[in-house]
């Protein structure tokens, strides 16, 4: 038989002993290196409309609809580069601090901020930064701060609104590693394109098989746009369909 005392002191060193044996994580974990495309695959998103990629993607790469432009100028801004991921976790920037000693020139920042809606996920000065260090824009799927002061930064962001409450910079948090924002799986190195109507991503291995598909998407825009400036009232596979035995019609 134990003792009652001899069993209570046991737990307890046995429950310090798995404590000690558990490893507290890093507050940062940054990859150095990745793929990133190349200055021909960047220049052929040039200015093509999220909508062209989305149809070259069969209908599919879009970040959800609650992350838009926030900034006045949005409407006459499209947006392409490589993505730069961060995951700061919610409430937290001390990962997207981090990855100010990462960009590259033209990277977009895409920071997963767990779609914490509480307190915002950058500020104006912050945004400077990212602006001195040469990227392109910002994503996340918080919202922002300092408004006034972002517009004049001129940062292009895409954001999920405003809020004053401060973030906190304790971490832990990644930089460059895999995320999950918007609902959609985003690693450095893809291919990301905003404008006024959101944000499409594209994976890095995709990259080729888009920019192909794209040439044949602008084809049939461009000729659907003559034809509705034609005088088109409806398409003709629409016209054919209706005319067909699938359509039941009811007097």
């Amino acid at each position: 038989m134990y003792d009652l005392d001899e069993v209570v002191i046991h737990c307890r060193y046995a429950s310090s002993q798995i404590v000690t044996m558990i490893e507290e994580p890093p507050k940062l974990v940054i990859k150095r290196s990745w793929n990133r495309p190349s200055p021909l695959q960047i220049a052929a998103f040039e200015n093509i409309p999220t909508g062209f990629v989305v149809d070259a993607m069969n209908g599919q790469g879009t970040l959800a609809p609650n992350i838009k432009p926030i900034l006045p100028d949005a409407f006459n801004t499209s947006i392409w580069g490589p993505a730069l991921t961060i995951d700061t976790g919610p409430g937290d920037i001390m990962a997207l601090l981090a990855a100010l000693d990462s960009i590259q020139e033209g990277d977009i920042l895409v920071s997963s901020f767990a779609g914490f809606q509480g307190c915002a996920a950058i500020g104006d000065r912050v945004a400077g930064m990212v602006k001195n260090n040469h990227a392109k824009a910002f994503i996340t799927d918080g919202p922002v701060r300092d408004y006034v002061g972002m517009v004049g930064i001129g940062l292009p962001t895409w954001a999920t609104g405003i809020n004053a409450n401060s973030p906190v910079s304790q971490g832990p948090g990644t930089v460059g590693l895999n995320i999950h924002i918007g609902g959609r799986a985003v690693s450095s190195g893809d291919m990301v394109i905003a404008d006024l109507d959101g944000v499409v991503t594209v994976p890095f291995n995709e990259i080729d098989t888009v920019i192909k598909r794209l040439e044949h998407i602008k084809k049939l825009e461009k000729e659907f746009d003559q034809e509705v400036h034609d005088g088109l009232k409806i398409p003709k596979s629409t016209h054919e369909l209706l005319q067909s035995s699938d359509v039941k019609y009811i007097d």
